[in-house]
């Protein structure tokens, strides 16, 4: 099987993002249809999960642990941290809470361990770096958590090349997550280079641009209320109007490359580098299959050219976060 290096793991390129799974984009599966995923997607090569104390509340972990706990060794497992839901009036109504202190993160991973119904979680992500605690501080406690054996390495979520420095300098530091497809190029200005200077794995989350480029989305007014694509700038009507119209050259290529729009996304990532992984989220089985032909498809240096002209981050319409979510993240921008 093809692999690439993920700190001490081998893994797929293409992993599964397990946020989808819980209601961020759309109605989640079932619990049971949730199972047949996380089972179809080892059945396809995927040997790579990627999971949040935040998904679901703590709804993600719990499905993965009911469902794979039985099967561990067969996968690499990833976890974050930082970001969870607290029951702040005691009506049983979690919100979202930034918290990069060490002892809440102490905390929640012995949440996520019983959860996940694991011993060991093998890659811990801070989630979120929380600006009040300095990262050498949240970074100390996941060093903690290493020597412990709570967790095997550390990595970091949507942070700058200065931050990720800082950190890396108090215990290595594995993976970077960061967003990064076609139409979310911040990567490209620092962070990746980086991440290849030092030594670091780059996960590539949102590689099909919450959906946009599966090019089967054209209406964004049809999605239901409580759809996390309502706070996204691009998303909103005028600006997503104008994405739309990118879409036509896109298609082009995918047609010429002989593979579907979200394998061209996909691929567009894989051939960015090679110390790039990507984790694509779903909740169909359909997709998922489709999502693993792209280690399929090749793209020639003309295709890549002709992909970065036809997208990229001077022609997208909108920021990808809205105030208070850009407020959470540390990355560079263009």
């Amino acid at each position: 099987m093809n692999t690439r290096q993920v700190g001490p793991f081998r893994v797929n390129p293409i992993g599964l993002g397990c946020m989808n799974i819980c209601p961020v984009y759309g109605p989640p599966p079932s619990g049971a249809d949730a199972q047949k995923l996380l089972l179809a997607a080892l059945d396809e090569g995927v040997n790579f999960f990627d999971t949040a104390a935040l998904y679901g509340f703590g709804e993600s972990e719990r499905i993965i642990g009911k469902t794979l706990s039985a099967k561990r060794s067969q996968f690499t497992l990833a976890s974050k941290c930082g970001l969870h839901g607290v029951d702040k009036n005691g009506d049983g109504k979690k919100v979202r809470v930034l918290d990069g202190r060490p002892e809440t993160l102490r905390a929640t991973c012995e949440n996520s361990l019983r959860s996940l119904k694991t011993d060991v979680i093998d890659l811990y992500y801070l989630h979120r770096w929380d600006k009040h605690v300095p990262i050498e501080d949240s970074v100390g406690m996941l060093s903690d958590l290493v020597r412990q054996g709570k967790i095997r390495t550390i990595g970091l979520s949507e942070v700058s090349t200065s931050t990720l420095r800082k950190a890396h300098a108090v215990h290595p530091i594995t993976a970077l997550q960061t967003e990064y497809s076609l139409w979310t190029r911040n990567p490209e200005i620092a962070v990746l280079d980086a991440c290849r200077e030092l030594g670091i794995s780059f996960v590539s989350f949102s590689p099909l641009a919450r959906k946009f480029l599966c090019a089967d989305l054209s209406d964004t007014s049809q999605l239901l209320p409580t759809d996390w694509r309502h706070t996204s700038p691009r998303f909103h009507a005028e600006n997503y109007a104008n994405n739309l119209k990118l879409l036509d050259a896109y298609l082009d290529i995918a047609h010429d490359a002989g593979c579907t729009p979200a394998q061209l996304a996909l691929a567009w990532v894989l051939h960015q580098a090679p110390h790039i992984v990507t984790i694509p989220g779903t909740s169909r089985i359909d997709h998922l299959k489709d999502n693993m032909g792209a280690l399929e498809v090749k793209l020639s240096d003309e295709m890549l050219l002709r992909l970065d002209k036809a997208i990229n981050h001077s022609n997208v319409a909108g920021n990808r976060y809205n105030e208070l979510a850009n407020s959470e993240v540390d990355t560079e921008v263009f």
